[in-house]
């Protein structure tokens, strides 16, 4: 009898709880996952600490250039989402020969993406910086290392696919290690170029984009070579041309758009953050980039738990399990709430020691430790609303996340922070308000869908 058969029959036979084993594969899944998203973030934490370090204005440049590119890898992020779902139903259906066909659409479909957002963002992007009303010095600052970003843009696509693919099949390890692997790299750039290191001259902000695309392009390398050389790399079609299937190509994509736009509107609402928070002052950019990538890396994990109820619930679909299916989703909600909270606790008395890990400029971290503080009301809904909708896209819901993404981050954060932030002239600390204010109402609207679809399944 194989392992699932056997979890099964010992499940039916009241040995195992199944909230126990269905808990136990979530966490054995996500954990590397979330390894694998810590990397990412790591990555950013890596450029921010640096370029902090050695400028308080250089972090200005490096976080108004990465603002832009940071929607545009999201927006990837979601489009490529349906190479998880559909490699997960593939393996739940017993058809592990069909996930081939899965990566090479993935492949093809992100290598374009990559282009085309590079392309886009190196026309437009330094005209937009210039239009939004930044202090000229901080736009002209930013722009350098904004193109340099955008060249990076394809190689992150690549390696976001394949690492997804893996995550489909269940079998995220490699993917962890190539991240950590990439992170050494960047490090060791960044040491290098930003300030200026064995005679170079200093390239401060500028530097720190030349290490991320090092790194980015290390990365797509070994992930492809990694999947050409599996073993089983013929058995699951890598390397089969699949006959054409529209209506499998057809769903990839769907889902895929529904968590790109998603995303598109949630990281858009955030990049505007970085832009009032531009209109306030220099001193007010600095400080808002460190509350943004303190809670960028902590939304790793609840990303990680995400993809991992993506499989979990995406693997019950296809294999036509609705009680499987809303199983695996509370159980998720409830991980990364409890993360939230405890994330919380930790975060809030140590603000003033996180901010100085940034920077030694004492005007930034005055504006950045109670914005902080602030954030904390956040993580708890805003860790259990984004695995609530990668959880609805794995079950077929692919819409309703987009919607209640575009009332929460477009309709609620962005009027809200520009209005606490500049008229009611909180700062920082009313953009971080208004984020706490839109991370309750998208949990409370996807919770609520969720609660519906499992309602009617029952």
């Amino acid at each position: 009898m194989d392992r699932p058969a056997a979890q099964a029959s010992a499940v039916a036979g009241g040995r195992t709880h199944p909230v126990r084993v269905e808990l136990a594969q979530l966490l054995k899944l996500s954990g590397p996952v979330v390894l694998a998203r810590l990397g990412i973030m790591v990555m950013g934490l890596t450029d921010a600490v640096v370029v902090g370090h050695y400028s308080a204005a250089q972090l200005g440049y490096h976080a108004q250039a990465w603002a832009p590119t940071s929607v545009i890898l999201t927006m990837t992020v979601g489009l490529l989402t349906g190479i998880q779902v559909m490699t997960a139903r593939a393996v739940g259906q017993g058809r592990r020969e069909a996930a081939g066909a899965v990566l090479r659409r993935g492949l093809s479909y992100a290598l374009w993406i990559g282009l085309a957002s590079a392309l886009f963002l190196m026309l437009a992007g330094p005209a937009f910086l210039h239009v939004l009303g930044l202090p000229k010095d901080l736009a002209d600052g930013a722009t350098l290392p904004l193109l340099v970003f955008c060249l990076s843009l394809p190689c992150y696509a690549v390696s976001a696919s394949a690492s997804f693919w893996m995550e489909g099949l269940s079998r995220p390890g490699p993917a962890v290690w190539a991240m950590w692997a990439a992170n050494l790299i960047n490090l060791g750039l960044n040491l290098v170029l930003v300030p200026g290191a064995f005679g170079l001259p200093a390239m401060g902000a500028v530097g720190s984009a030349w290490s991320t695309f090092g790194a980015r392009l290390t990365l797509a390398a070994f992930m492809l070579i990694y999947i050409a050389r599996m073993p089983e790399a013929r058995a699951l079609g890598v390397f089969t041309k699949p006959e054409r299937d529209r209506a499998a190509e057809a769903e990839q994509r769907r889902i895929g758009f529904g968590a790109g736009i998603s995303n598109f509107f949630e990281v858009s609402a955030f990049a505007s953050m970085t832009i009032i928070a531009g209109w306030v002052g220099g001193y007010a950019t600095a400080a808002w980039a460190i509350v943004l990538n303190v809670a960028a890396i902590i939304f790793m994990v609840p990303l990680g738990l995400a993809t991992g109820a993506a499989v979990r619930v995406g693997g019950a679909y296809g294999a036509r399990d609705p009680a499987a299916v809303n199983r695996a989703g509370w159980i998720a909600f409830a991980v990364a709430a409890v993360f939230g909270v405890l994330v919380a606790v930790v975060v809030w008395p140590t603000a003033a020691l996180i901010s100085r890990a940034y920077t030694y400029d004492a005007a930034a971290v005055a504006l950045a430790v109670p914005a902080l503080i602030v954030a904390c009301w956040m993580f708890a809904p805003d860790a259990a609303q984004v695995v609530t909708a990668q959880s609805l896209r794995a079950r077929g819901d692919v819409w309703m996340p987009t919607v209640t993404h575009l009332a929460s981050y477009i309709g609620v954060m962005m009027p809200l922070a520009w209005w606490l932030a500049i008229p009611r002239g909180m700062g920082v600390v009313g953009i971080s308000w208004a984020v706490v204010v839109a991370s309750f109402v998208s949990c409370l609207l996807l919770i609520g869908r969720w609660w519906m679809l499992a309602g009617r399944d029952a």
